[in-house]
């Protein structure tokens, strides 16, 4: 595979690079286009793009080079108040709004830490000391060197070489702190590296953008930079929208409800992934997850509070409320009423609000379908279904991917009183042969639940062969020769399992098959994936024949070669659970 990056190092380390290295990766050498001195203009956009943003909590700082780390204790017109989360700045406005006439005031008790743009925090002992950083800042809306309209979607890589051009290390980049202390290190000539393509970048507004070289990073970044509002006013939620502002980005997309509260009770369970569309003519329709389809009216106004969103609905009492808006993205709105009433809604314009049941026939035959979570009764059985993708095809012909061998079933989509329905008749997959409800679909994801039992979830997740270069060449990889497994650790314990696996021999197949010899040459079968979904994924699934069954799991690629890969299992907070090497047998 020729994977193209974006070098960053001094012009004359350029001349030690003669030609590709049979090393981790074949490198494609750069063009004088792709080259990049520490100080060029990318290497300067990609640093603004990691700064940190200060302007989320001007309400407090009034500095938008500058954010405050929470919890800080502030005294709100002689009201003491604990931050502890961004939401809480809301209370803060509510404050500020509750009378028109009277002379708002907030004071920080001190001490507090701030965290500077370039990520530096520094604790603060008193007013003065604050003023001053704050002098330092630029004032509002004028014009600073973060760039907030555009960001990278982590995690990145940066191969980092010697001095002779070698590989010596693969550094992954999390987050934006990360990648602004990596940078530094490269302008200060202090490493060599370079970004591992392709990237994925995430604009203002959630649409993604991906490049391949640094030419296509660089005018990504450049195209994007000035295309949002930075909101590096001190007016926090944006008292100062226009309403022709507000209702434009209202009939853009359908919207998502994420969160909602009402008269201080939390009704997520009950209204979130609910579908919310503006239409021009003040009409409103939320789309239930049960493909109920309830009509309102909408209407706004601008107020000396702030911009107000107006929902009335017949049967819809929960959304009925004049809703200040309190935070507005191009991507996502908050409302917000005083009594503890909050909806947090986010944009989303591959929803097809109005289904059909062509639509979504057409979504299913598309590619394949990952089942990526199946809960009935209470047990949850997607491991069954590691490496076994479903195919829909013409004539309500669905099969499964089992150990390389399509088995063929039958589908139906039927329309019923609260949407439509999934029908599958498969042998032996007793789990799906039940009527799913569709309560969500998009181009990629299809939700549902069981009509008769809603505790009963399917999610599928479509998977596309060969279109992800990064897949094929993993794919490539794997089908070519003999593997076997060279370590396996449990972090619990730190047990080293490897003596398991001796002699063992894998062979991954094309048709999604890895056939397993063991030491007596005898065989059997499992199947395999590889897919995408935050990161680069290697399912495998090889039944209940030990001890393999132990590596039943969607593993993480963490890194592969030509002859080596491995994978890891991560827990919730990202602490490695567990760890599987696979080697290319000689």
């Amino acid at each position: 595979m020729k994977t193209k990056f974006l070098i960053l190092l001094p012009f004359f380390a350029l001349l030690l690079l003669t030609s590709c290295q049979d090393e981790v990766v074949d490198i494609t050498p750069p063009n004088e286009a792709e080259a990049l001195v520490a100080n060029s203009n990318l290497t300067a956009l990609v640093s603004a793009t990691s700064k940190r943003d200060g302007s989320k909590d001007n309400i407090i700082d009034k500095a938008s080079c500058l954010s405050v780390e929470l919890p800080v204790t502030v005294v709100v017109n002689n009201l003491e108040i604990i931050i502890d989360s961004e939401e809480d700045f809301k209370t803060i406005e509510a404050i500020f709004d509750e009378f028109e006439d009277d002379d708002d005031r907030l004071e920080i008790i001190f001490p507090i830490t701030i965290i500077t743009e370039e990520h530096e925090e520094i604790v603060i002992e008193n007013k003065a000391h604050l003023e001053e950083l704050i002098a330092i800042c630029k004032g509002e809306n004028e014009e600073d060197d973060d760039i907030e309209c555009i960001d990278f979607k982590y995690p990145i890589s940066f191969s980092v070489y010697d001095a002779n051009f070698q590989v010596i290390d693969v550094v992954s980049i999390e987050n934006d702190f990360q990648l602004h202390r990596f940078i530094h290190r490269v302008i200060n000539a202090e490493v060599l590296a370079s970004l591992n393509f392709p990237v994925t970048m995430v604009l203002a507004d959630g649409n993604e953008v991906t490049v391949h070289n640094n030419l296509e990073l660089e005018q990504a970044i450049v195209d994007a930079k000035d295309t949002c509002d930075e909101d590096d006013d001190n007016d926090y939620g944006d008292d100062d929208f226009t309403k022709e502002r507000l209702d434009n980005l209202l009939v853009t997309c359908p919207w998502v409800v994420h969160d909602f509260d009402r008269n201080e009770e939390n009704l997520d369970d009950k209204y979130r992934e609910y579908i919310v569309v503006f239409r021009e003519n003040n009409v409103v329709k939320v789309r239930a997850r049960n493909g109920d389809v309830l009509t309102g009216t909408w209407t706004t106004r601008v107020t000396d509070r702030g911009a107000m969103i107006k929902l009335e609905f017949d049967t819809l009492v929960d959304f009925t409320l004049e809703w200040f808006v309190y935070d507005l993205e191009a991507g996502r709105i908050k409302l917000y009423q005083a009594g503890g009433n909050r909806i947090i809604l986010k944009k989303n314009c591959d929803i097809a609000f109005d289904v059909t049941k062509e639509r979504i026939i057409n979504y299913l035959q598309e590619c394949m379908w990952r089942v990526a979570r199946l809960s009935v009764d209470g047990i949850d059985n997607e491991k069954d279904y590691i490496g076994t993708p479903l195919k829909f095809f013409p004539e309500n012909v669905v099969k499964i991917r089992v150990n390389g061998e399509f088995v063929q079933g039958t589908y139906n989509v039927l329309a019923h009183n609260a949407g439509f329905v999934l029908q599958i008749q498969l042998e032996g997959r007793p789990h799906l042969q039940l009527e799913w409800l569709i309560t969500f679909l998009e181009p990629g994801l299809i939700k549902l639940e069981s009509i008769n039992h809603p505790d009963n979830k399917m999610v599928l997740e479509r998977h596309c062969p060969n279109t992800d270069d990064d897949l094929n060449y993993i794919d490539g990889i794997l089908t070519n020769g003999n593997w076997e497994v060279t370590r396996y650790f449990i972090a619990e314990g730190e047990l080293e399992k490897d003596d398991e696996f001796f002699m063992y021999t894998l062979n991954f197949f094309e048709t999604g098959r890895v056939k397993v010899t063991d030491p007596n040459n005898g065989t059997f079968g499992g199947s395999w994936l590889s897919y995408r979904k935050e990161g680069l994924k290697l399912g495998l699934y090889f039944g209940d024949h030990a001890p393999f069954s132990a590596l039943n799991h969607r593993w993480r690629i963490k890194e592969i070669t030509e002859t080596r890969i491995e994978l890891k299992d991560l827990n919730a907070d990202g602490g490695i659970e567990r760890i599987l090497v696979l080697e290319k047998k000689a």
